[in-house]
């Protein structure tokens, strides 16, 4: 990979993210996930802020892609990359480090303002470590999802399944709503339940193997999902430019 076509791609999308307006409506994610800080009655909200970020680093980066890919499609973009000196590699990781710089940008706000106004127990640089792996493998996600959606409102049907099959057994599970062993051992194999502990275990409580599972899980599976977005993304390209 060159990193000064790298470093270019990675400005460009930036720019594009600031030019669709994402950059604006992750603003307003922010906001709406301080609210949630400000107006709980819990004080300490270490177990609160790794599901907040949860909820940003899975849904946010599946979007973020979407977006971006769908607009330069209406826009041409595709085209001229068809015949642009980069690789497809390149491009994929350039959107990819976007959308986690974004989920970043997230992460350092809600731990600024629980440290200011809140009270917050957790390891800064296994969060970190853990956002960037998280919002990774639900980016290269949102590829897959946008590469076979029809327009905007089928990928937004798209990632409305990925929540209803993925997340939310995982939410239903945490609010004790499910509570059956089976089915709680059965959810090891969602990728949302291993982002889940990487996030969680950040504040503590999760056992070593849990841990080392769900890292080993989401990297091999980043890993098969980066792949197969730079092979589909060829079809996706020329599809879209009438070629």
């Amino acid at each position: 990979m060159s990193m000064p076509n790298f470093m270019v791609l990675l400005t460009g999308e930036l720019e594009r993210m600031k030019k669709y307006n994402i950059v604006a409506a992750s603003f307003v994610i922010i906001l709406i996930w301080i609210g949630v800080l400000h107006f709980t009655d819990i004080q300490d909200v270490s177990r609160l802020l790794p599901l907040l970020v949860f909820l940003d680093a899975t849904s946010m980066a599946i979007l973020m892609i979407g977006v971006t890919l769908f607009y330069e499609k209406q826009e041409g973009t595709l085209k001229t990359l068809l015949v642009a000196p980069i690789r497809k590699m390149e491009y994929v990781l350039a959107k990819t480090a976007a959308g986690v710089m974004s989920n970043l940008v997230t992460l350092l706000v809600l731990y600024l303002y629980a440290r200011l106004f809140k009270e917050v127990h957790v390891h800064v640089f296994g969060l970190v470590a853990a956002v960037i792996l998280v919002s990774l493998f639900h980016s290269l996600v949102g590829f897959l999802l946008t590469y076979y959606a029809k327009d905007f409102t089928d990928l937004l049907m798209a990632m409305m399944k990925y929540v209803f099959v993925f997340m939310l057994p995982l939410l239903l599970e945490q609010v004790g709503i499910i509570t059956s062993t089976w089915l709680q051992n059965v959810f090891y194999i969602l990728p949302t339940k291993a982002s889940y502990i990487l996030l969680q275990a950040t504040a503590g409580g999760m056992e070593t193997w849990e841990i080392v599972f769900s890292a080993g899980y989401l990297l091999v599976f980043s890993l098969v999902l980066a792949w197969m977005a730079v092979r589909k993304f060829l079809q996706f390209a020329l599809k879209e430019s009438g070629v």
